[in-house]
């Protein structure tokens, strides 16, 4: 065999050794996600047995809250990697929400981190919500009979009008986004006052708020985070009279004021 054969012998040889070598490597980093994923299944299996046992009597057994905040909710969940956060406050409590401390060991509180972003990321996951949903699903209410309730017992004209803010609702949204948007309403209607232990204050649209944090888009656009067991926080809430009202609703009720504004294209 010629000197040119030999090379393009030899390039042969190389590039099927190469091929060789990445479909190892690639059966073993197959092999080694299959493991590590194995592995995050059973510390969250762990974390729900652990969360259920010391925290599901107040955070609930799916943590979406009972006597205590729902944490799939909370930024200090979501801010937490491997336990940096949640231990804090599990070895920690919080006497003065009622939480006592918990003296779990590093591998416990992993594992509670673990399940809680578990349970996060499958919120999210089913979070979707239909764009189209028929509308005699939810127009089972009366008319007049929402109308009533509206300009009456409701108290609704105290922030509303159906000639100015409510003019022609129903054409803006889909059925399903309108009763959303009533019963859970959107946009920033809070406003805080922070206080700091240096007496500083911090003002601004609440951006999110719990029994472990407070977060707040100051008068400069700046994100601004607190944990609430270091400062003073007062809140004006303008949709309170709203919640306490929502708080109150019949099914029955909410059916015909549905049905009311639904009316208003």
């Amino acid at each position: 065999m010629n000197q040119r054969g030999l090379r393009s012998k030899r390039r042969v040889m190389k590039v099927l050794v190469c091929a060789g070598l990445i479909l190892l490597s690639g059966a073993r980093n197959s092999s080694a996600r299959q493991q590590g994923g194995a592995d995050v299944a059973a510390s969250a299996e762990r974390g729900r047995k652990e969360f259920v046992q010391s925290c599901g009597f107040c955070h609930g057994a799916d943590a979406t809250g009972a006597r205590g905040p729902d944490l799939m909710r909370s930024p200090l969940v979501a801010h937490d990697v491997k336990g940096d956060q949640i231990g804090p406050v599990i070895r920690q409590g919080r006497p003065d929400k009622g939480m006592p401390a918990m003296p779990l060991s590093d591998a416990q509180i992993l594992d509670i981190a673990t399940f809680l972003h578990a349970r996060a990321a499958e919120a999210m996951r089913s979070s979707g919500v239909p764009k189209v949903y028929p509308v005699e699903k939810l127009l089972t209410g009366n008319v007049e009979a929402g109308k009533t309730f509206f300009n009456g017992a409701g108290g609704c004209t105290k922030c509303h009008s159906v000639t100015g803010d409510l003019a022609g609702v129903a054409g803006k949204h889909t059925p399903i986004e309108l009763e959303a948007r009533m019963l859970y309403p959107g946009g920033k209607h809070r406003t805080a006052v922070v206080t700091l232990a240096s007496g500083e204050q911090v003002k601004g649209a609440v951006e999110h708020a719990d029994d472990f944090v407070i977060a707040v888009r100051d008068e400069k656009g700046w994100y601004r985070s607190f944990r609430r067991d270091s400062v003073k926080v007062e809140i004006d809430d303008r949709l309170a009279e709203h919640r306490e009202l929502l708080g109150k609703l019949t099914q029955k009720d909410v059916h015909n004021l549905f049905a009311y504004i639904e009316a208003l294209k």
